[in-house]
């Protein structure tokens, strides 16, 4: 793959099939189900604080972002969050993930959010490579 072949673009309906199998890489708690990631997918695509990327290579998605931008208290004003962040098996180390961070930064950034963070345990030194640093402990409570 060079960066000529690599597109980022809003994820569309017809991208559905690949991001549900990379969501379904991420392997931790919950177990991505296809009956709530369909109703979940068109709620995202409409959400204007919503931005789902897709990374497109030869016609194929290989890799996706998930951020929100939301209003906060503390920061004067909105800040982003990387929710969900995957790039395919095989296809790492090839400049999809900084492509996808960066253009979410650009979103980000025109939605005038302070900062982007996310919670991660995979890959500290490609978000400390990007300029991201450890901010603070992540705490969780599954609800279900």
């Amino acid at each position: 793959m060079t960066s000529d072949d690599l597109v980022i673009r809003r994820a569309e309906k017809g991208d559905a099939d690949e991001i549900f199998a990379l969501a379904r890489e991420f392997g931790m708690t919950f177990r991505p189900e296809r009956e709530a990631f369909d109703v979940a997918l068109p709620q995202l695509l409409r959400n204007e604080d919503a931005l789902l990327l897709a990374a497109v290579v030869g016609g194929r998605v290989h890799g996706y972002l998930l951020g929100f931008v939301h209003l906060t208290l503390f920061a004067n004003g909105p800040v982003a969050w990387v929710e969900e962040a995957m790039v395919q098996t095989g296809s790492r180390r090839q400049g999809i993930g900084r492509s996808l961070l960066e253009d979410f930064e650009r979103w980000a950034r025109e939605r005038q959010a302070g900062y982007v963070a996310m919670a991660t345990r995979r890959a500290p030194e490609f978000y400390s490579a990007l300029g991201y640093e450890e901010s603070a402990t992540f705490f969780r409570k599954v609800l279900r």
